[in-house]
C-alpha cells in the first residue's frame, strides 16, 4: 500500500511516526513533526491524509495537498488557521471527514476564509469529495438510544442521543468543486452534517460549484447561519433523517446544471428506513433566497416531501416554475397541524407559487402568509470578502 506524507520541511528535531490502516481503509500515513507538535517549520509542499492519530494544525500562509481522505478519529482534533488553503486531487474517495468524538476547529475570518478546492488547473464540479462531520445527535432512520446508521461515504457511524453533541467549530469555509460520486447511490456533498448537534457552531459556510447537494443535513440538531450556495448541480440545501436545527439567512444562486434549491425529507427514502418514524425533519428556516434562472427554465425552488415539517420565515424565490411542490399525504398532515408553514414570502418570476400533491384541503391562501413582504437573506450585507460568484 502506498503510504501518503505530511512533508514538513526541514526540523531540528523530528519525530517519525507510522499509523497503519483503519477500519475505514484509508491510506497509510507518515506524519514527520517537530519535536512531536503538529505544526511545521519552513514547510514547502504539504501532503496530508489518511488517519490522524494526534492532533494536527493547518497552519496560515500555507497550501496544503490533500491527497488521500483526512480521518479525525474520535479525541482528535483538527485545526485550520485562518487564510488556510487545502488543494484536493482528483477523486471521490478524496474528502475530510470528522468523526465522531473528533473535532474540528476551522475558523477563518470574512477577509482571511479557509479554503478547500480542486488541485486542476482546470477544476470541475466532482473534482474530490468534500467535508464530512458526523456527530452523536438523534437521527430517525435508527431505533434506540445510541445506535447509529452509517455515511454513504466512508461507511462511517452517526447518529446517537445527545444533542447538544460537539464537533466543533466551522466558520468562514468556502468548499469549491466537490461532489465526487463513489458509485450511482453514493455521492459526496460540498457539506455533509451526518447527525451533528447543536454545540457545534456552523456559521459563514460556502459551497461553491459542486456536482451533487451544496449542503446537506442527515438528521441532527445543528443550527447553521450565513449559509451560502452558489452553482450546485444537485439540490442546494437538503434535510433528511429527521433534522430539526434551524437554518438562518441562506442564500442560493442556481447555474446551468441544478435540481431544487432546496428539498427537504422527513425521512431517508434511499435507505427504506420506516416511513412512520418516532420523529420527523422539522427544521426552522429563516431569512432565505433562492435564485433560479428563469420560470422558463422549470423545476422548483423548494420540495417538500417524505413527511416533512418546516417554518419558513422571510422568504424570497426568483425565477422558477413552481415555487413550493410539497409531495405525500404526511408532508400534508403537517401543513393542517400547522407545523409546516410560510410566513412572509415574495415570488418573483414564478408560476406557480404551490404545487401541493398531498391530498390535504389547503391551498396558497391558507399555506403562505404575508405575501408580497419576504426580503429574503440580505446577502450582500455578508458576503464580502470570503465568498465566490
Amino acid at each position: 500500500m502506498k503510504t501518503n506524507k505530511f512533508i514538513l520541511g526541514l526540523f531540528t528535531a523530528l519525530t517519525l511516526l507510522v499509523v497503519g490502516c483503519a477500519a475505514d481503509d484509508t491510506a497509510d500515513v507518515t506524519i514527520n513533526l517537530d519535536n512531536g507538535g503538529s505544526n511545521p517549520t519552513n514547510p514547502s509542499d504539504l501532503e496530508i491524509g489518511g488517519t490522524l492519530t494526534s492532533d494536527l494544525t493547518l497552519t496560515t500562509g500555507t497550501e496544503y495537498d490533500l491527497t488521500s481522505a483526512l480521518i479525525v478519529p474520535d479525541g482528535i482534533t483538527l485545526t485550520i488557521d485562518p487564510g488556510v488553503v487545502v488543494r484536493a486531487t482528483t477523486g471521490s474517495d478524496v474528502y475530510v471527514a470528522v468523526q465522531q468524538g473528533g473535532v474540528i476547529m476551522a475558523e477563518g475570518t470574512s477577509s482571511n476564509p479557509i479554503v478547500f478546492t480542486s488541485n486542476s488547473a482546470t477544476p470541475n464540479p466532482g473534482d474530490w469529495g468534500g467535508l464530512i462531520v458526523l456527530g452523536r445527535a438523534p437521527i430517525n432512520s435508527v431505533v434506540g438510544g445510541d445506535a447509529t446508521s452509517t455515511s454513504e461515504i466512508g461507511g462511517l457511524p452517526y447518529g446517537g442521543s445527545n444533542a447538544s453533541d460537539s464537533s466543533g467549530i466551522i466558520r468562514y469555509v468556502r468548499i469549491e468543486y466537490s461532489g465526487g460520486a463513489a458509485d450511482a447511490a453514493s455521492e459526496n456533498n460540498g457539506f455533509s452534517f451526518y447527525g451533528v448537534g447543536s454545540g457545534t457552531t456552523i456559521d459563514f459556510i460556502q459551497a461553491f460549484e459542486g456536482a451533487d447537494d451544496g449542503v446537506e443535513f442527515f438528521g441532527g440538531t445543528v443550527n447553521a447561519s450565513h449559509i451560502s450556495v452558489v452553482g450546485a448541480q444537485d439540490d442546494s440545501v437538503d434535510w433528511t433523517e429527521g433534522f430539526t436545527g434551524t437554518l438562518t439567512d441562506v442564500y442560493i444562486e442556481h447555474r446551468q446544471s441544478h435540481d431544487k434549491g432546496i428539498e427537504g425529507d422527513g425521512f431517508n427514502t434511499d435507505i427504506g428506513n420506516n416511513s412512520n418514524p418516532v420523529f420527523w425533519s422539522a427544521p426552522t428556516v429563516n431569512n432565505i433566497t433562492i435564485n433560479g434562472l428563469g420560470s422558463s427554465n422549470g423545476n422548483e425552488a423548494i420540495r417538500l416531501r417524505a413527511g416533512t415539517r418546516a417554518m419558513f420565515n422571510n422568504v424570497l424565490i426568483q425565477g422558477f416554475e413552481e415555487g413550493y411542490d410539497l409531495d405525500d399525504e404526511e408532508t400534508g398532515v403537517g401543513v393542517l397541524a400547522n407545523e409546516t408553514g410560510v410566513t412572509d414570502i415574495t415570488f418573483s418570476d414564478v408560476m406557480l407559487n404551490l404545487k401541493n400533491d398531498t391530498n390535504g384541503a389547503f391551498d396558497a391562501d391558507t399555506f403562505f402568509s404575508g405575501i408580497g413582504n419576504g426580503t429574503g437573506a440580505n446577502y450582500d450585507s455578508w458576503n464580502s470578502g470570503w465568498t465566490r460568484n
